[in-house]
């Protein structure tokens, strides 16, 4: 038997177990969270709603840095698409839904081969200078491995409410 006989012959033998591991492990449980919080944002809906484009949120997250490529230069609009790094991972991110009069926002983003997460954004009137925000997160993983991951990142989901309150609320105050 010659070389290339043997490496087929082998390659032959293992397929059916390479075909069955790859089968126990497309059919492992794949995580998949949805976290939801509300807050209040002390300013009129006119003000917070477009706080919640990808562009504008730079100006009350310092540490969010969107890379537009769609479109340029950078524009908050339905469609747009962008990339974030996560470490040694960038997500890409589209914008599913931006109607900024209906108050609804939602961006569907995949981080490598491990996560897609949708964040889905309501604002709704709440009085003359307030505004209630809900967030939906919803993480799925896309291969077992990354289960963790999106357990790690659901957690983290639970305490951002608070966070963005705080900071659009102190961005707001400093605008008046």
């Amino acid at each position: 038997m010659t070389l290339s006989h043997t490496v087929l012959y082998a390659g032959f033998m293992l397929s059916p177990l390479i075909a069955s591991l790859s089968a126990q492990m497309s059919t492992a449980p794949l995580s998949r969270t949805h976290t939801e919080f509300t807050f209040t944002v002390n300013g009129s809906f006119d003000q917070a709603a477009p706080l919640f484009g990808a562009d504008k949120e730079r100006v009350w997250a310092p540490e969010w840095k969107p890379q537009f490529v769609y479109p340029t230069p950078a524009r908050d609009q339905q469609g747009m698409v962008f990339q974030v790094a996560h470490g040694q991972l960038t997500s890409t991110w589209v914008n599913t839904a931006f109607d900024l009069a209906a108050g609804h926002i939602q961006y569907v983003y995949v981080l490598g081969d491990a996560m897609v997460t949708t964040i889905d954004i309501s604002l709704a009137r709440k009085g003359a200078q307030t505004t209630r925000v809900t967030v939906v997160y919803e993480r799925t993983a896309l291969r077992p491995e990354a289960n963790e991951h999106v357990q790690h990142f659901a957690s983290n989901d639970q305490k951002a409410g608070k966070e963005w309150e705080a900071q659009i609320n102190s961005y707001l105050a400093k605008q008046q």
